[in-house]
Order: structure tokens, then C-alpha cells, then sequence
């Protein structure tokens, strides 16, 4: 797990600041996903070495977080974050540190983590640094926090949520006294950005267990100061591999409001579509797909309203074939594919343009995606013919 390119970079830069005089670890995530044989991406590096000493050690560097320690490095294998030991200083808006103190001590740098598993640095040799029993709450599955919880969550109010997405994402508890420091500060989330909130939330629901995540995530009391109905019952078996699924079923258990919800959180356009899509798809399944939906939507959506109607014990028919099965079979897959435009309905019909151009071509469209017309512009010129052009 620590050969890939990400690790193995992260080490040639830790040897360029040993050979330096300085002390450099691996920290964070990484070590964690380590810990758990877990593939890790983001391998970043932590070290006694002050921002402008770490300038000088490296040819090209990219200042993009100076101001609290961080600095790109680039070498050959590729880019690497290098932030200097530091400690906090107050955060008055609970988001983020209004200062930030460079230190010389790897401990005091650890110290203000956010939970003990994620409070272990690793050294180039493979040895770990482990002051607050990260590694044993790792063995026994538990999310704790670093030092006096309160603290930790009157820092930075994200956190909470983080705890709980973690509980879901790698199946762990939280310790109590941690569960109960988010229950007792759990209004402060207000302080935080919605787009904070919703990037914890898009790795929520690609957890393992989303269903015991979303029941802390109620018993926290965070719930309750987050938009929407969150409604962990109905995510008993609930899993998937794609974030844009889980804000779909997330939608369909708002109800009529779900849009205003979901833009609450700052959803893109492309992913409110693709809401919408699914959502279309689960009704229209009430009365029976054709191949009009077939056309329409995309296997992945389709696929999403199925699960859907699966997850809730929806009574309808479902496809007796794949999703994927059923498109190949379709005459035509786009609208692009059809052998007549505007312009062959004009010059055929002999009249001005206008709104009855796009209505005709929707009734070819319909007409050969149900096998009741082929594709072929003098039958559909016959078609045309028999039923508009010369109608009496």
C-alpha cells in the first residue's frame, strides 16, 4: 500500500529535508488509511522546517497556503504538500484559526488534530509517532477525540460532521465522550459553509454504513440544524459507489421541497439534474417505463430509480431485462440519429417555419423509438404525408 507513486514521492521528499538538517513525517489520512490497508492519494508531509526553509531545500515550490505553513513541492515523481509543525491560535468564527504559530515539536503539531486516528505520524524508516493512542483506537474501531473535545469542536464546528462521516465511511464508532461534546455543541454547524458541509456529506454517503452514519448523525442532534429530513430508517441497506445517488435518494425522502433543499447546499446544476432525472424516472415508474424512458434517461439514472423503488418496497413492475439490454434495443439512441431535421420538414410541407416544426419532429421521434416508423427519410416522408401534409 506504501509502494504507489503517492508514498513513495512523499518519502524522496522527506529524505531531501532530512539530508537537510530538518525533521519530516508523514501525517494525516494517509497514515490512517495506512494503518487500515487502505489506498491513500493524498500523502502529505509534515516538518520542523519553516516555510522559507523549505524554499530553499527545493528547486520549485508553490506557495499555496504560506500563510498557515503549507507549501507545494515540486520534484520529478510529481507534487507534494508540505506544511511546518504549527499550533492554533483561537477560532473565533469556529471555522478556522484566526493565527497560526510555526513550533519546532512534532508533539504540539499532533496536538491539534482533530480526532486520534488521524493524530499519528509516520517516519521515512516506517516507525510510527503516536502520542495520544491513535493507533489503539484505530485497532478497536473508534473515532476519539484529540485532548478535551469541547475544545476540539469549538475550534472548527465541521469536525462534528466529520466524526460522523467517518463513523460511516469506515464503519466506526465514536467514543462517548466525543458523541457527547458534538450533542452539547451540535448548534455551532450553523457557523459553517454549506459547501463544507455538503463535501463531508458527498463522502457520507459512499460510506460503508450510511445507515449508522445518518443514526448518529440524528442522535448527535446535528440533524436537527442541517436542511432536510434525513430519516435514517430508510437507509438500512442503502450503499453506492456514486456521491450523485446518494443526493437523489437524499431528495426523493424530501418530498415536494427537495430542490430548495438540495440548493441549500449548494448542489451544481449538473448534479440537480441528474436529481431530477431519477426522481422522473422513480415516478414514471408508477405506471410502467416505455421506450420514450428508455430514450430519455441515461442506464445510470434508471438504474438509481430502480435501487430507489428496491430500497423502499416500491410495488410496480420492474424491467424484466438490464437497463443497458433494453437501450440496444432501442431503434434509434439520440436524437441526432434520426435522418430528418427541420429543414426536410419545411421543404417537404411547403409552409413557414414555426412552433408545429419542433412538435412534428417529437411525433417522429415518438413514432420511431416504438418501432412504429423506421428511420428512413421517404418512409418518413410517406408518414408525414399520410398524417399532416395533407390532411383534410
Amino acid at each position: 500500500m506504501q509502494n504507489n507513486k503517492e508514498w513513495q514521492t512523499a518519502y524522496s521528499v522527506i529524505e531531501q529535508l532530512e539530508q537537510a538538517g530538518f525533521e519530516a513525517v508523514i501525517v494525516g489520512g494517509a497514515v490512517r488509511d495506512a494503518l487500515l490497508n487502505r489506498p491513500a492519494h493524498d500523502v502529505d508531509v509534515a516538518t520542523n522546517a519553516l516555510p522559507e526553509e523549505v524554499k530553499l531545500v527545493f528547486q520549485r515550490t508553490v506557495d499555496i497556503g504560506i500563510q498557515h505553513g503549507t507549501v507545494l513541492v515540486i520534484v520529478p515523481a510529481g507534487p507534494v504538500e508540505v506544511t511546518t509543525y504549527r499550533t492554533d491560535g483561537e477560532y473565533t468564527d469556529h471555522r478556522r484559526p484566526d493565527k497560526v504559530q510555526f513550533v519546532r515539536s512534532l508533539q504540539d503539531d499532533l496536538q491539534r488534530r482533530d480526532f486520534t486516528m488521524n493524530a499519528i505520524a509516520m517516519r521515512r524508516d516506517g516507525t510510527f509517532v503516536d502520542f495520544y493512542g491513535g493507533r489503539q483506537d484505530i485497532d478497536l474501531r473508534i473515532i476519539r477525540a484529540v485532548g478535551d473535545a469541547q475544545k476540539r469542536f469549538a475550534e472548527d464546528a465541521l469536525r462534528m460532521l466529520r466524526a460522523i462521516r467517518f463513523s460511516a465511511q469506515l464503519d466506526f464508532t465514536i467514543a462517548e465522550d466525543t458523541l457527547i461534546a458534538i450533542q452539547n455543541r451540535a448548534a455551532d454547524i450553523a457557523f459553517i459553509a454549506k459547501e463544507r458541509i455538503k463535501a463531508e456529506l458527498d463522502k457520507l454517503w459512499l460510506g460503508t454504513t450510511v445507515f449508522r452514519g445518518l443514526q448518529k448523525l440524528e442522535e448527535s442532534g446535528l440533524a436537527d440544524y442541517l436542511p432536510g429530513s434525513f430519516q435514517a430508517d430508510r437507509w438500512y441497506e442503502f450503499q453506492t459507489v456514486d456521491k450523485h445517488v446518494g443526493w437523489a435518494y437524499f431528495a426523493l425522502l424530501q418530498g415536494a421541497n427537495w430542490q430548495e433543499i438540495l440548493r441549500d447546499y449548494r448542489i451544481s446544476n449538473k448534479e440537480m439534474a441528474f436529481v431530477k432525472s431519477v426522481l422522473t424516472a422513480y415516478e414514471a415508474l408508477k405506471s410502467g417505463w416505455t421506450n420514450t424512458h428508455y430514450f430519455t434517461y441515461k442506464e445510470q439514472e434508471l438504474e438509481a430509480a430502480i435501487y430507489f423503488a428496491k430500497l423502499l418496497q416500491f410495488d410496480v413492475r420492474l424491467p424484466s431485462e438490464p437497463i443497458y439490454v433494453l437501450q440496444d434495443k432501442l431503434p434509434i439512441r439520440q436524437k441526432q440519429d434520426m435522418v430528418v431535421n427541420g429543414a426536410n420538414l419545411l421543404k417537404w410541407s411547403g409552409k413557414k417555419g414555426g412552433p408545429w416544426v419542433k412538435e412534428v419532429l417529437e411525433d417522429i421521434l415518438e413514432a420511431i423509438i416504438h418501432n412504429e416508423l423506421a428511420n428512413d427519410q421517404q418512409q418518413i416522408k410517406n408518414w408525414l404525408d399520410h398524417n399532416y401534409f395533407h390532411e383534410t
